[in-house]
């Protein structure tokens, strides 16, 4: 006689690791440090100072 299989934990298993293998393809692929984002954050923060700096305020006429 043949051993006898649950499907339902078949099916889970598989189900997981189809799950587990699209983690991994989003992390790679959006995934980003922390040190990245900060980094990031650093340099869009001193854009928008050197921006800031340069604007010329003129007085709004009637």
């Amino acid at each position: 006689m043949g051993n006898v299989i649950n499907l339902n934990r078949f099916r889970k298993r598989t189900e997981r690791e189809a799950s587990a293998k699209q983690a991994d393809a989003n992390r790679t692929k959006f995934g980003r440090t922390k040190a990245e984002r900060s980094a990031e954050e650093k340099l869009a923060d001193q854009a928008k100072a050197h921006l800031d700096q340069h604007r010329i305020d003129r007085e709004e006429q009637p």
